[in-house]
């Protein structure tokens, strides 16, 4: 995966690179894409890594151990959690309760946006679940069909 989101960063950026928001709040993961593959809203698969920081633009290979399942104006969205080692119960819990607040702030910006849909976290899947679900990044590929 490749890091778009360094841990702690205040910016959101796309895939693309485009400025998406600056948040209130710092992001407690990083975060980025799988190069290769697509989601299901059409955009860079989304995966976070958890441990020390990283720089933005860094390339890691690290496990999948799950992944959390967001609706961001009614597209479903998997996000890959990695790490070198599972996550525990506790940081799993916390995953979790971070995208349901996420998906909480994603509606607000989205209704201040006029951009109508439903917001929500779908809760945790197996990783291969999330794997299943995307696919190959064609070559013709150009970036996401919908504006973020």
């Amino acid at each position: 995966m490749i890091i778009e989101i360094p841990r702690g960063s205040f910016i959101k950026r796309g895939s693309a690179g485009q400025l998406d928001f600056i948040s209130p709040l710092p992001c407690p993961f990083n975060y980025g894409s799988v190069p290769d593959l697509l989601g299901l809203e059409g955009d860079l698969l989304d995966a976070l890594v958890l441990g020390p920081r990283l720089a933005q633009g860094t390339r890691v290979r690290v496990k999948a151990w799950g992944a959390v399942t967001l609706t961001d104006r009614g597209m479903q969205d998997d996000k890959l959690v990695c790490s070198v080692q599972p996550p525990s119960a506790s940081t799993r819990d916390f995953i979790l309760r971070f995208f349901h607040r996420y998906a909480k702030c994603k509606g607000l910006l989205n209704f201040f946006r006029r951009q109508p849909g439903r917001n929500a976290c779908e809760g945790w899947c197996e990783a291969g679940v999330a794997l299943r679900r995307a696919r190959p990044k064609p070559g013709t590929w150009k970036g996401a069909p919908v504006d973020f």
